[in-house]
């Protein structure tokens, strides 16, 4: 057998990984665009690649101040799923599953989209009928998901604690099969590949510093470096959405606040689908390396500080060992935050502001990550068409006027 040495080990990798093209290009910026996208993460870029693939507006320049789904999009437990209660929220998160499907095809990447199912615990009779309701509701949309009891639960999840001893026994759960998870970097990645092949420029390391309007009309936007004018502006910087608003000179319904995760350390193939509880408050499910992806609900503060927190964490831990007693023996390699936006109905804000030509896409709160591919894509309508998307219509900056709010808090579970 041939040996190698270490340094001709580097050395063979170097070689190889020599004349690799770029995936996307680096641009200097332009003095103007057509349109401007203020935020590089999964709803940033996925707007872009729509309004060029969609609606044939490639004069598009997606502004990020760090690098391209640094953000939440790389923050997150990466859980894909529809199941809303009400129906403008869950006709568009199954329209966003929908592309989730067929979305490594249409990229030609693999986000590595795992359709394993997600299951919703029900630990009281009051928690059961929410399940019954919730998922009659969502069969009545065309939605997928069953009324499991504590034996179908069992059966599904093995390593599971469903003993009726336990301090929250597990009575029943919603399932939807169709649900699941997605490798986070992979789709940023890959819907910046697909935009950069459009001609849309992606602008990483430029921050947007203000927002210059003329006689009620967005004209462009402030960056470090340099102005940047465009016809049309469309916000997608999720947690910073309430800066950006104030940079125009209103406020937005929404709060930001931290939200804490964790995984541990690489397992063999234990848990082959995603598990949430909202009353043990917590949330599971095993990455493709092995690792457990942990998480809970968002900091009772408002902040923006990107970072766990030793109280939270042991919460969490002390929710998931509650359910899976063999986990209290793993060790916990990361833990971080990212800074989720929330409306008080929980439901997003997409659509026009008061200034015209101005547009947020923010206040998806811990929804974010699952709606990324319908997010952008009825937001790319909404700039190209200068009118609300019909999916979008319901989630217009204007419900906070009219009292036509989408109440979705609690209606769904653990909103994740």
């Amino acid at each position: 057998m041939q040996k190698y040495s270490l340094f001709s080990l580097v050395r063979h990798a170097r070689r190889h990984h020599e004349g690799w093209q770029r995936a996307w290009r680096d641009p200097a910026p332009k003095k103007a665009y057509d349109t401007v996208i203020v935020g590089g993460g999964g709803h940033g870029l996925a707007t872009a690649y729509y309004l060029a693939k969609v609606h044939g507006v490639t004069d598009v320049a997606v502004v990020e101040k760090g690098w391209l789904g640094g953000g939440n999009t790389g923050r997150n437990t990466t859980i894909v799923r529809s199941n809303y209660l009400r129906d403008e929220s869950s006709h568009l998160y199954e329209f966003s599953l929908k592309l989730w499907e067929g979305l490594s095809r249409e990229l030609n990447f693999n986000v590595m989209f795992s359709p394993r199912g997600v299951l919703n615990l029900g630990h009281t009779l009051q928690d059961m009928r929410d399940i019954e309701r919730r998922v009659n509701a969502n069969r009545l949309n065309g939605i997928d998901g069953e009324v499991l009891d504590t034996a179908e639960v069992q059966k599904l999840v093995p390593a599971m604690n469903c003993s009726p001893d336990s301090r929250y026994p597990v009575l029943g759960a919603s399932w939807q099969p169709r649900g699941g998870i997605a490798r986070h970097d992979a789709v940023a990645w890959g819907y910046a590949r697909a935009a950069d092949a459009q001609g849309i420029d992606l602008l990483q390391n430029t921050e947007v510093t203000g927002i210059r309007m003329q006689n009620g009309k967005v004209s462009g936007v402030e960056t470090s470096r340099g102005f940047i004018a465009a016809r049309r502006v469309g916000c997608v910087a999720a947690g910073n959405s309430g800066v950006l608003a104030a940079m125009a000179g209103f406020r937005l319904p929404i709060e930001s606040r931290p939200l804490q995760a964790l995984v541990s350390e690489p397992l063999k193939p234990c848990l082959d689908t995603v598990v949430m509880s909202n009353a043990v408050h917590c949330y599971i499910s095993q990455a493709d390396k092995g690792d457990l992806v942990i998480g809970a609900g968002t900091d009772a503060y408002n902040g923006y500080g990107q970072r766990g927190s030793f109280p939270v964490i042991e919460h969490t831990l002390q929710a998931v060992c509650e359910l899976f007693p063999a986990f209290s023996r793993v060790r916990m390699n990361r833990h971080w935050g990212g800074i989720v936006d929330i409306c008080p109905d929980a439901c997003p804000i997409i659509g026009g502001t008061p200034v015209a030509g101005l547009y947020f896409n923010c206040g998806w709160g811990t929804g974010g990550f699952k709606a990324t591919p319908g997010s952008g894509y009825v937001f790319a309508d909404t700039l190209a068409n200068e009118r609300p998307h019909p999916l979008a219509a319901p989630f217009s900056l204007k419900r906070f006027e009219t009292g036509a709010l989408v109440d979705e808090h609690g209606a769904a579970g653990v909103a994740h």
